[in-house]
């Protein structure tokens, strides 16, 4: 490896337009090959045009990345490291000349970043821990420093020992349901999952939606009764074995209704009204960052301005000409006739207070280019 970005936990991200990975928003700082941390991390978005657009002619083709990378595997998981592999990008206007691996812990907003050369292999070790759950992105960038869109999703969970009886971790559990799904408690129950030598029992997990997961219980049953103690709890499974190895998580459900936390003893009872989440609020930009005689590149820009996270969040907004997308990095588009929609990636669902994302589009048009009146997140308009 050439050199590895390292996500420190004193800093959290302001910009998630660079690629992260699951549930949080991801805490960065780069370092150089020496190891020194420049005052702040690069931006990882595609690189805007520096020069006018052009409204005809030869398409400016500076901003076209690369194709992102295909086919990421894991092809050994120890307790301490997991090696990946992948097939190599396209190149875009420029030649690839790296790769940046993208990888971050289960329902945590701590994460790292590796650089790494023009390579389609490499072992990962920093921050790697036994009996713990991650994900993989990979990126290409080429050597103008424009990036590609994300790779597959890979996701893992290593041994708790390398070396022993019993090194395999047991099956995900399946189909975690909550009944009911609103109220101050709830019965969660999953399908049993299987083992190479036995399943001993399932870890059941409150979930903040950002960082801290609390374990609630250990059970041998595949059923659990719950108190919902927040507007907006999150619960999830992991089954465990004899030798303590642990299972990729089961899916997450979400239960709604709870008082914002038990009270202490002796205290009142919190009152529901006064736990209400504040509105979200946000600021949107559109960008055109080179328009030809037939097609456009534009960044959309999603700023928290609110005082709590934006979770889950999409953006919806229609054109006012006859613009279509063909390619969207940092996230994901449907469109019908000029309505566009923009979902989260996994690895950029979370929007801090005072965080952005940017969703990069690449499309066709043949009429003006004009940006949308007005951008919605989940619903909500933001401020222009």
């Amino acid at each position: 490896m050439s050199a590895t970005r390292t996500l420190l936990p004193s800093l959290r991200l302001a910009s998630v337009a660079a690629t992260a990975l699951l549930a949080g928003a991801l805490l960065v700082a780069v370092n150089d090959a020496s190891g020194s941390v420049p005052a702040a991390a690069p931006p990882a978005t595609p690189a805007p045009s520096t020069s006018a657009p052009s409204t005809s002619g030869t398409p400016n083709t500076s901003p076209f990345p690369p194709t992102p990378p295909t086919n990421l595997q894991a092809t050994a998981v120890r307790s301490t490291s997991v090696t990946l592999t992948w097939t190599a990008s396209t190149r875009g206007c420029c030649p690839v000349t790296g790769y940046d691996i993208t990888y971050m812990q289960a329902f945590n907003d701590v994460g790292r970043v590796a650089a790494v050369g023009n390579v389609t292999t490499a072992t990962i070790t920093a921050d790697i821990r036994p009996g713990q759950q991650y994900s993989f992105l990979v990126n290409a960038h080429d050597d103008l420093g424009h990036r590609s869109g994300g790779s597959n999703l890979v996701v893992v969970v290593t041994p708790v020992v390398d070396t022993g009886p019993d090194t395999v971790p047991p099956a995900a559990p399946t189909g975690l349901k909550a009944n009911p799904a609103n109220g101050p408690s709830t019965t969660l129950t999953w399908s049993p999952s299987t083992d190479n030598v036995a399943v001993t029992g399932y870890n059941v997990y409150r979930f903040d939606g950002v960082f801290i997961s609390t374990l609630l219980s250990t059970v041998t049953g595949t059923t659990y009764t719950a108190q919902v103690v927040s507007p907006r709890d999150q619960f999830y499974v992991r089954a465990r074995d004899a030798a303590g190895n642990v299972s990729i998580a089961s899916n997450t459900v979400v239960v709604t209704g709870g008082t914002g936390g038990p009270s202490s003893p002796g205290s009142p009872t919190a009152s529901p009204s006064s736990s209400s989440p504040p509105a979200l609020s946000c600021r949107a930009t559109f960008l055109n960052t080179s328009v030809w005689a037939t097609g456009f590149v534009a960044d959309v820009t999603i700023t928290n301005t609110g005082t709590t996270p934006i979770v889950d969040w999409v953006v919806t907004f229609s054109f006012g000409g006859d613009q279509r997308i063909g390619q969207a990095w940092n996230g994901t588009f449907s469109q019908t006739g000029a309505a566009v929609t923009l979902t989260h990636a996994s690895w950029n669902r979370v929007i801090p207070p005072g965080g952005s994302v940017t969703v990069g589009l690449y499309g066709t048009r043949s009429a003006p280019v004009t940006p949308p009146p007005v951008i919605y997140v989940n619903g909500v308009p933001c401020t222009g």
